[in-house]
């Protein structure tokens, strides 16, 4: 009877590891994202209102709105901005690439604002005063000042033309 019980374990643990295998590479396709398709989306929202807590079209705040935009890709985000900081990988802002995510700290008591970098110096986002836009990264009179940092969440690959 041991024999056949060390079989049946040996039989479920193939099973698993089979399995697991098969559900492994659909992880890594989840996670990319042409660059082109990431944008378009984040900029067809520009203009929706700000909505403290907001996670629909109805109104978004910083993170809502970042989390709508990657689970419309199919990748799945923390709820909140300084959740999203401590995920993904570390990016220097000279090596920002487009769908990287920027941290700000707006409020003096750490990571409290995200934005999504679109290129040219630019991230999106959601603004508590003007809803969904379009900033400078490196603005002097604010957003500059305010970087904390950047993370990369996903492997966004450029489209090709």
């Amino acid at each position: 009877m041991t024999s056949l019980f060390k079989k049946i374990i040996a039989i479920f643990s193939l099973t698993v590891v089979l399995a697991a295998g098969t559900f492994a590479g659909n992880t890594e396709a989840a996670s990319t994202v042409a660059s082109n398709e990431i944008v378009s989306s984040a900029k067809s929202l520009v203009g929706i209102k700000y909505s403290y807590g907001g996670t629909t079209k109805a109104g978004f705040d910083c993170s809502g709105y970042i989390g709508y935009v990657y689970k419309s890709k199919g990748i799945y985000l923390a709820r909140t901005a300084a959740g999203m900081y401590n995920s993904g990988k570390a990016v220097n802002k000279a090596n920002l690439a487009v769908g990287d995510l920027v941290f700000f700290n707006t409020t003096g008591k750490g990571v409290s604002h995200v934005g999504m970098y679109i290129g040219s110096g630019k991230f999106i986002h959601a603004s508590t005063s003007k809803g969904v836009r379009v900033d400078k990264l490196n603005d002097p009179y604010y957003w500059g000042k305010k970087y904390v940092g950047a993370k990369r969440v996903a492997t966004v690959t450029v489209a090709k033309k």
